[in-house]
Order: C-alpha cells, then sequence, then structure tokens
C-alpha cells in the first residue's frame, strides 16, 4: 500500500529496530525523507510555540550537507581558492562545536586516508573556510588548490564521520556529567544518504565497514537510518550490521510511495539486478513501459556482462540485430534533446524492451542459476 513520505517518515520514527537500512534509485526520494523525518522530529521537540533545535534530537547527512560548502572563487580579484561554509545555525554548531574538540587533525587523517595522505586541508581559525595544499615533503609544497568534486565530496564526508565518532565516543560516557559535551545528551536519531558515490569500490568497501562499526559501538537508544543508491554500500552494511530492517523505496508515478521490507539472507533478500528484472517484467505485464526502462535495460545488460566477463554489454544482444538494439537503447537511454524526451515510448519500442528481456534470461546461463536460486 503505497504512502505519503511523512506517512513512512513516521513508521520510521516509530520503528524498533536500532538500524533501518533503505535501497533506493536516486529520484526515488531519499533526500526529501531525510528532511520530512527532521520536520517530524522538530515538530516532536516542540516546547511551548518554540520548536528546540533538530539537531538536539536529529543529525543528518544528506546532499543538502554539500550544498552548505561552496568555493569562493574571486580569481578576478587574484584571491586564492577556499572551500567556505555557508553559515547557518547548523554549521555554526557544527563547527564551533569540532573546533572545540579539537578534531580538525582527526578530520584531516580521515580525508587523507580516502584521497591523498599529503593532501591537507586548513581551517581557518574560525573554522568557517578551508584551503588545500599538496605536502610533497622536501619543502615541495603546493597551497591553495582547488580539489576535485569527489575529494570535495569526501571532505565533506570526513566531517560529518569525525562529528558522528565524536557523538558516539561522548554518549558511551556512562556518567552524563563526566561527558566532554551535553550537545549530544537528547540524540535519538542519525540519517546518513549516500556517503561518498565517488569512491573506488575498495574504499566504498572501507568506508561501509567503518560505519558499521562504529553503529556497532554506538548506545543502544541510539538509532540509524541509512538510505543509499548503491547495491555494493547496501550489501556490505547488510552482511556487517545486527538489529536491522531492511526495505526497497519506491516512488509512484502519482507521487506516493512504498517502502517494502525485504527480510532473509542479503543475496535472497535484495539483489540489485533481480530488482531490476522484476522492475522490467512488471512494467511489460501492465504495458506500463516509459523511458527510463531502456536505462533500466541498459544497466541489467552492463551488470551481466560485466559478471560473465565480456568486454561491452552490446555483446550479450542478438547476433542478428546487435547494431539495431544497441542504437536503440543508447538513443532511448541517452536521449538529451528536448523532443527526443517523449514519456510513452511507441508500441516497437516497448515489443523491444520485452524481446530483450527475454533473450537475456534465456540465453545465459546466470540467469538460470539466478531464478533457481532465488525461486
Amino acid at each position: 500500500m503505497s504512502k505519503t513520505l511523512m506517512d513512512i517518515a513516521e513508521d520510521l520514527r516509530n520503528a524498533p529496530k536500532k538500524v533501518q537500512l533503505i535501497y533506493a534509485f536516486n529520484g526515488s526520494g531519499k533526500t526529501r525523507l531525510s528532511r520530512e523525518l527532521k520536520q517530524l522530529i522538530t515538530k516532536d521537540n516542540c516546547e511551548g510555540d518554540e520548536a528546540a533545535p533538530s539537531r538536539e534530537k536529529f543529525l543528518y547527512y544528506n546532499a543538502f550537507t554539500e550544498d552548505l560548502f561552496y568555493w569562493d572563487n574571486d580569481l578576478e580579484g587574484d584571491a586564492e581558492p577556499k572551500l567556505k561554509i555557508q553559515p547557518n545555525s547548523y554549521t555554526n554548531w557544527l563547527l564551533t562545536l569540532l573546533k572545540d574538540l579539537g578534531q580538525d587533525a582527526n578530520i584531516a587523517a580521515y580525508f587523507q586516508h580516502f584521497t591523498n595522505d599529503k593532501l591537507t586541508p586548513h581551517f581557518s581559525e574560525d573554522f568557517s573556510e578551508v584551503t588545500f595544499s599538496l605536502e610533497r615533503g622536501n619543502n615541495d609544497r603546493e597551497i591553495n588548490l582547488k580539489i576535485s568534486k569527489g575529494e570535495e565530496s569526501n571532505f565533506i564526508w570526513s566531517i560529518f564521520y569525525t562529528l558522528l565518532d565524536q557523538v558516539i565516543t561522548i554518549r558511551n560516557v556512562a556518567e552524563i556529567e563526566e561527558r566532554e559535551t551535553d550537545q549530544f545528551d537528547q540524540l535519538e536519531y542519525v540519517f546518513i544518504d549516500d556517503p561518498v558515490s565517488s569512491l573506488d569500490e575498495n574504499h566504498l568497501i572501507e568506508l561501509a565497514v567503518n560505519l558499521a562499526t562504529l553503529i556497532k559501538s554506538s548506545p543502544s537508544n541510539l538509532k540509524f537510518i541509512i538510505t543509499t543508491h548503491s547495491p555494493l554500500f547496501y550489501n556490505v552494511l547488510y552482511n556487517e550490521l545486527n538489529s536491522k530492517a531492511c526495505y526497497l523505496l519506491e516512488r509512484f508515478e502519482d507521487g506516493t510511495f512504498l517502502l517494502a521490507e525485504k527480510n532473509g539472507d542479503s543475496n535472497k533478500s535484495f539483489s540489485y539486478h533481480l530488482y531490476l528484472k522484476q522492475i522490467l517484467e512488471k512494467a511489460i505485464s501492465e504495458n506500463k513501459i516509459q523511458k527510463y526502462h531502456f536505462t533500466l535495460l541498459r544497466n541489467l545488460y552492463e551488470k551481466t556482462a560485466s559478471f560473465l566477463g565480456y568486454r561491452y554489454w552490446s555483446e550479450l544482444l542478438p547476433d542478428d540485430k546487435q547494431t539495431y538494439f544497441n542504437r536503440i537503447i543508447q538513443f532511448t537511454s541517452h536521449s538529451t534533446l528536448s523532443n527526443e524526451v517523449i514519456a510513452e515510448p511507441s508500441g516497437p519500442e516497448k515489443n523491444t524492451v520485452a524481446l530483450l528481456l527475454k533473450h537475456l534470461v534465456n540465453n545465459y546461463g546466470f540467469w538460470q542459476q539466478e531464478e533457481e536460486a532465488h525461486g
């Protein structure tokens, strides 16, 4: 039964599990869900006519967190590039807290571990901006570098992860009066949406293991809600964490959502390629194929080709019309012109999706094995 995001936020808030792990495609509402939950917690935290800061009970990392960081590129004024931090009640609290706790070195160390041990962030005295240098040794040093977008995402996550590490370390001190700060005493929920998608697989696995280890060491009354579009990140967390509930979040055309619970072994309850197959089969059976289903079909071919060791996913297409079908999928899944983006594909295009899905399943033993294993 579909629900509004606020309904789903209420379900997540009321669930007894320590960890709720949610898989969803990008654009399915993960970031909006974090905002709905934040508003819900803020409403719960009202005192009289005034709402207490949501951070007292709810700590979050999502796309909006990254939006709070921006580059000062006053090249005309010959200024050096600086990563600035948008001042508001949340960032002022966060940065003042990290500064008071002396966490700049820990942020730098965690960031360097996932990027480059020579790439060094330097916080300003008030923690309102950051510059970067490349420390090569032997007095060979590049200063005031503008780092890449992926490195920037890593840096922002490093700030949040360091904060979370402090939250759990301080909360694990049993005697409240002995804690280094009282800022986390009322915290109940931590919401994390897709930490760092720019990492390679090895680093992404390590990040997931680190996060799981931190969560497992946290107090039992602190709840975590983690959303992701990465099947690898999802499955690592699934295998590392206990006392969890697992879901798939789906968004429907009418603006409602479904949070479907998944149980059992991770390989049986959730597999990205099986999920894609189910979505395509449902669209075919209900004659509701849209343009985006071509992207999902291509993704399915890519993952199967990668697993079977093919160099190109197009090698899996029917031999007699390989070039033809390749062009159809390429054109339909990568259309950029406005007159190409048509919600309703033609009849022949719909038939192509059904034909190519059937071809993939019927002609590659990998899929027969999958169906037997998950039958």
